[in-house]
């Protein structure tokens, strides 16, 4: 098992999330980069304002690296209108990755017009211009049930209206590792959710994100039958050590 080649290696935080000045914050994120970049890993997973700098690093390192970022991010509350634009812009920048989180409030709310809505245009977007498309589901907002239906929502969604050989770009993922949620519950993957995802996505690969920690962590994901781990802790989990970071 190449564990590397399953990691989406993941900075995301904004600087007054991080705590610190931009310019701080850029060097962080371009620390990250050049790290996927020397380490091989699947894919750098970015903010939108850093993939073409991304792009550039990666072109002038002839490196292999895929880009990833995150569209309507963290809460996926948006009109399709200002997903699509986040979209475009990410492509026009040379993003490979398309990360949408979806509007799960309006899922649970019984809007699942407006959901689909969103799931099949931006599902084309990605698709017609060659990109993987993720979903982001925030499973830590769902309960089981809901994990479940807006799992299969995803799937027919996407069996019914795209081709075969296109299912294996549009993936459903768990978290956007940001959720806030009460009395330290997991904010992200965990085992029984993931399981909940892969039986109900399949065909549809899934991308467990946020709580995946150590590398026995994220051999059991890998064995379960996920295809991408995202995590801020890319190599010291590859190193078969503990991380500590909080997404």
């Amino acid at each position: 098992m190449n564990m590397k080649q399953y990691l989406d290696s993941t900075y995301l935080k904004t600087a007054s999330q991080a705590g610190i000045p931009e310019a701080d914050n850029v060097k962080v994120a371009k620390d990250f980069i050049q790290e996927a970049i020397d380490e091989q890993f699947k894919l750098i997973m970015i903010r939108p304002e850093m993939v073409s700098m991304a792009k550039k690093m990666i072109t002038d390192a002839n490196s292999k690296v895929d880009i990833g970022t995150v569209i309507d991010f963290p809460e996926g509350k948006s009109s399709l209108e200002k997903k699509l634009e986040e979209a475009n812009k990410a492509i026009l920048d040379g993003a490979d990755d398309l990360d949408f989180v979806c509007n799960y409030e309006a899922f649970k709310n019984g809007d699942v017009n407006l959901v689909k809505q969103e799931i099949l245009a931006c599902t084309q977007l990605g698709l017609e211009n060659h990109k993987i498309v993720k979903w982001i589901i925030e499973v830590a907002a769902l309960n089981h049930q809901q994990i479940i239906q807006l799992s299969a929502l995803i799937k027919n969604l996407v069996l019914s209206n795209f081709k075969e050989e296109q299912y294996a770009s549009v993936f459903v993922k768990s978290s956007t590792g940001f959720y806030k949620t009460e009395n330290n519950l997991p904010n992200g993957a965990t085992r029984e959710t993931i399981i909940l995802m892969l039986e109900n996505a399949s065909p549809l690969p899934v991308k467990a994100a946020g709580g995946v920690r150590t590398y026995d962590e994220a051999v059991e994901m890998i064995r379960l039958g996920v295809k991408r781990i995202g995590t801020s802790g890319a190599k010291t989990i590859a190193n078969g050590q503990v991380s500590e970071s909080d997404y």
